[in-house]
């Protein structure tokens, strides 16, 4: 897939997750909903502040989320920089299964998670997103962070969008890659992904 013509020459973009909340460790799919962060999500995005303050990021975007929003917050704050907010980074809308535990997932939906690893792109959730879709999101939220100027921004999302992101970035293998809350992406003009730990 082609570079998003956002990442044009010189333009280097930071991609990070939110740090763990409380759903994270119930193992609960949040989407759109919210949890709060825990003690350890405050810790990595603190420590993620640490990792981009010598890195030169001239402007932090998050998703409306709260979660994402508190973590950039941190982040901003120790960059001396205002976070704003872009709707397009909102997590991929889980619908029907937002809040919903794996074994709650197969007891409502028989054989439904089995049918999405055969389609992970394409599967969507009922009444909620699929990849596809946040994919279309990804494109509008890095042409947007394109259209302002900016060089070096951090954006602050969530683990599926952010695959979808890499992928609008030229990252063949996005739907299989991992972002760890305590990992930061950067990606560089010339296609070169890095992970900052």
């Amino acid at each position: 897939m082609a570079r998003h013509p956002s990442n044009g020459p010189g333009l280097t973009i930071y991609l990070a997750r939110h740090g763990q909340t409380e759903w994270n460790v119930a193992g609960r799919r949040q989407g759109r909903l919210d949890s709060p962060l825990t003690d350890l999500g405050l810790q990595q995005a603190s420590r993620n502040s640490e990792l981009l303050s010598t890195e030169g990021v001239d402007a932090v975007f998050a998703s409306p989320l709260g979660r994402a929003q508190q973590t950039a917050s941190i982040i901003g704050a120790k960059l001396g920089l205002t976070v704003e907010v872009l709707d397009e980074l909102a997590e991929i809308d889980h619908g029907l299964w937002s809040g919903l535990t794996s074994a709650e997932i197969d007891a409502g939906w028989p054989g439904q998670r089995a049918e999405r690893e055969r389609d992970k792109y394409g599967f969507r959730f009922p009444a909620g997103e699929s990849y596809a879709d946040g994919e279309v999101r990804a494109g509008q939220a890095l042409a947007e962070v394109g259209r302002t100027g900016v060089r070096r921004p951090l954006l602050v999302s969530h683990e599926m969008i952010g695959r979808m992101l890499l992928r609008q970035l030229g990252v063949p293998d996005a739907l299989g890659t991992r972002q760890p809350s305590d990992v930061v992406y950067r990606v560089r003009a010339d296609g070169t992904v890095e992970r900052l730990t």
